[in-house]
């Protein structure tokens, strides 16, 4: 397995001169073997239909530092854009939305426009992997490890504004209508940025001491209870919009009688056929391409899933173009900024999500290497895992400061690479290209954030769902013995408690005083027992280190059955005897 040029001491090789990269470039755009080579371009488009003669050769597999042609790099970093599409969008669209902190339209659509462009810049510093000097840390991991916007921020953001709102930091009318709070967003950012700097500082830990300090038994579970507690706002959504009050409460009258609000094109009450017949043809089509599409299709199921549902929408009246229309053609970072503050009760809550992120970039580090073909121990892998945490950590602080909430290392391009057989870094340098070329164009953001909820939800519903079962299969590699059980079983109690009643800490601190720091303290702690993977991320890592190691495994659990198993086994060895020593004795006669 080759890492080269990645290497840990100093690198002897003779540098490139600029004559020599230019000849190359113009090689590359100028010959046919560099601009389209000989590659197997059908390979990504044929489909998998039950008629069709499936191809025996597989394509060719292109390396890290392998030369690929242009097109195909630019085909293939496409494909990876789009597969991150859904991803990135989804946390800026839900977080500025009525379940968050309820901005306009236009700042919905700069989030998301500025959430493909800092994606775009901050995977490309991942992927170059920058040597810090005279030291032997490294910023970033030299793969195709693209980042984008964290799903694990959700939960805390829309908690944190349930309370922002309930406290009077957010405003309301007089009537208890949330209004728009760009305080509050602002506020998450600021936390968000001195949070990061936990995982900054985890980065320069060995590899082998974080995964005992959190090992799987503690990111597993944690992960699995961010999916769950996710999946209750893409069901809202599916079913016509979440956040309270809103027209998921269903007012007899009021402009949320309807959803999203009196005056929307063909608005509906929430819960309405049409809403969860729009999102099923979100659903069904992800199945489809799952199952009949080519290898291009199936990576980007969940994109073409939102196009079908926007058609089906855009045809049948569902789709507003005034807020396309008002759009300004071009967008970019800090075109809106909001101020930046601590809000203090959500200090724990994102300190849990950073270490999460952080557990996750060394799974998706460690999955990449593998898809890639490359070395997944070593001093050199240690060095990408280092570096990978390191830019994640340090991402999280530029996002924030480019006004977008953390970013996390995507693991589904994984499979994309795993799918095309390309771990190559052009293709990456590309999908970045891509990233933000569509953010720049604020028209492409403005027709995401015209997507009908229940389009958006029957989306999420299955990203979010994606995201649980990724803390399933974590789970699925820690050894069941019986104190592995009872941290699970102690962890997941109060998390599924929290998730599936939210309000049962609310009651608990009476405090009505003009003490601001008491009643802030006070507020931290309900909002973190309040959060499911919270409370079980702690209370995970606290048994963790508090239970010993049982000194031999549990024994297996025998059933009546297989007790028996050997004595059936020496009567039947004494039936054939019996039967043996009579057709002899037969014979003999």
């Amino acid at each position: 397995m080759d890492d080269s040029p990645d290497t840990i001491g100093p690198d002897l090789t003779p540098r490139r001169t600029l004559a020599d990269r230019g000849r190359s470039l113009v090689r590359a755009f100028s010959t046919k073997q560099g601009l389209i080579g000989d590659y197997d371009y059908g390979f990504l488009f044929k489909p998998n239909l039950p008629f069709m003669k499936k191809a025996r050769r597989a394509a060719p597999f292109f390396g890290l530092n392998d030369r690929m042609p242009v097109l195909l790099a630019l085909l293939l970093g496409f494909q990876h854009a789009l597969s991150m599409l859904a991803g990135v969008i989804t946390p800026p669209i839900i977080i500025a939305g009525q379940g968050g902190a309820n901005l306009g339209g236009d700042d919905a659509q700069y989030l998301v426009s500025t959430s493909l462009i800092v994606c775009g810049i901050l995977s490309s510093i991942q992927i170059t992997r920058f040597h810090i000097y005279k030291s032997p840390y490294y910023i970033g991991t030299g793969l195709i490890s693209v980042v984008g916007t964290s799903f694990a921020i959700i939960p805390v953001a829309t908690g944190a504004f349930n309370q922002m709102y309930a406290t009077g930091f957010c405003p309301t009318d007089s009537s208890g209508l949330k209004l728009p709070c760009p305080e509050g967003y602002g506020a998450i950012l600021g936390t968000a940025c001195c949070c990061a700097l936990l995982e900054i500082a985890l980065s320069f830990t060995k590899p082998t001491l974080l995964k005992k300090i959190f090992p799987p038994l503690v990111t597993g579970p944690t992960v699995t209870l961010i999916g769950i507690s996710l999946i209750e706002s893409g069901f809202q959504g599916w079913a016509g919009g979440s956040g309270s009050p809103g027209c998921i409460d269903r007012p007899s009258s009021g402009p949320f009688r309807v959803c999203p609000m009196e005056g929307a094109p063909h608005a509906l009450p929430w819960g309405s056929a049409e809403y969860i017949g729009l999102g099923f043809s979100v659903f069904i089509t992800i199945i489809i391409c799952e199952r009949f599409g080519s290898p291009i299709m199936k990576s980007c199921a969940v994109v073409l899933g939102l196009l079908v549902g926007c058609i089906i929408a855009g045809a049948t009246g569902y789709f507003s173009s005034a807020g396309i229309s008002a759009a300004p053609a071009v967008s970019f970072i800090w075109v809106k900024t909001f101020p930046l503050s601590v809000y203090g009760p959500i200090v724990l809550p994102l300190l849990a999500v950073y270490i999460v992120l952080m557990m996750e970039a060394i799974g998706d580090i460690t999955a990449t290497c593998d898809v890639s073909r490359l070395s997944v121990e070593g001093k050199l892998f240690d060095s990408r895992i280092q570096g990978g945490v390191l830019a994640d950590g340090f991402n999280g602080l530029l996002a924030g400061l480019c006004t977008i909430t953390p970013m996390s290392t995507f693991a589904q391009n994984n499979g994309v690479i795993a799918l095309t057989r390309c771990a190559n870094r052009r293709a990456g340098y590309a999908a970045c290209f891509f990233l933000v070329i569509m953010g720049i164009f604020s028209k492409f953001a403005a027709a995401l954030v015209a997507i009908p909820a229940p389009v958006l939800g029957g989306m999420t519903t299955f990203l979010f769902s994606a995201v649980a079962v990724s803390g399933v299969r974590i789970i699925s590699t820690v050894p069941f013995t019986r104190r592995n059980r009872f941290v699970l079983t102690a962890a997941l109690s109060l998390g599924f408690g929290a998730t599936l009643v939210p309000n049962w800490f609310s009651f608990v601190f009476t405090y009505n005083g003009d003490n601001h720091a008491k009643q802030g303290f006070f507020n931290a702690i309900v909002l973190v027992m309040q959060t499911g993977f919270a409370v079980t991320a702690f209370l995970a890592i606290f048994l963790n280190l508090v239970l010993a190691e049982e000194i031999e495994d549990e024994a297996p659990s025998i059933t009546a059955n297989e007790a028996d198993v050997p004595d059936d086994q020496e009567e039947w060895a004494r039936i054939r005897r019996g039967k043996e020593d009579g057709q002899k004795i037969e014979e003999k006669i």
